[in-house]
């Protein structure tokens, strides 16, 4: 893995700006970014680790863990949040068996963040599985739409 890190950061070498596409093709890598690739970044760019970190979680799109094989993003809009978007949440949550912190599944299969809208709040409250959306939803439905992603 340091290997193909050494040839990322050779690519953007001498690039001012470069954090982002560097942790971009890094998460492209391993589906996530570990802290020690975080530090190995670090240590051969010379951008503080801190500030490394520092983008990979304000971002929602950088990881800092294992994806599941299925991403399930839950709109917290407003929109979706008077329509009951922390119920479902909430269910969600429950139907997955995640426990406190948790997001991704013990078998891996789903992984569940929060995001602050899709756009699409018309049909609030509304998830996105991959790349599929699904609004109006009730316990009754979620069930149903998971147990299409094997």
């Amino acid at each position: 893995m340091n290997k193909q890190i050494l040839s990322i950061i050779k690519k953007y070498e001498g690039k001012k700006g470069s954090a982002i596409p560097i942790l971009q093709d890094v998460q492209g890598i391993a589906g996530y970014i570990s802290k020690d690739s975080i530090r190995f970044i670090s240590e051969h760019t010379g951008i503080p680790s801190a500030e490394l970190y520092g983008i990979v979680t304000f971002y929602s799109m950088f990881r800092l863990e294992p994806q599941g094989r299925h991403l399930i993003r839950i709109c917290k809009g407003t929109a979706c949040h008077v329509s009951g978007a922390d119920n479902l949440g909430s269910m969600l949550k429950t139907i997955l068996k995640l426990k406190g912190d948790q997001t991704t599944t013990e078998d891996g299969r789903f992984t569940l963040i929060e995001v602050a809208c899709l756009g699409c709040c018309s049909l609030a409250p509304v998830i996105m599985v991959n790349e599929d959306t699904y609004g109006k939803l009730s316990s009754d439905k979620l069930e149903k739409i998971l147990n299409k992603y094997e």
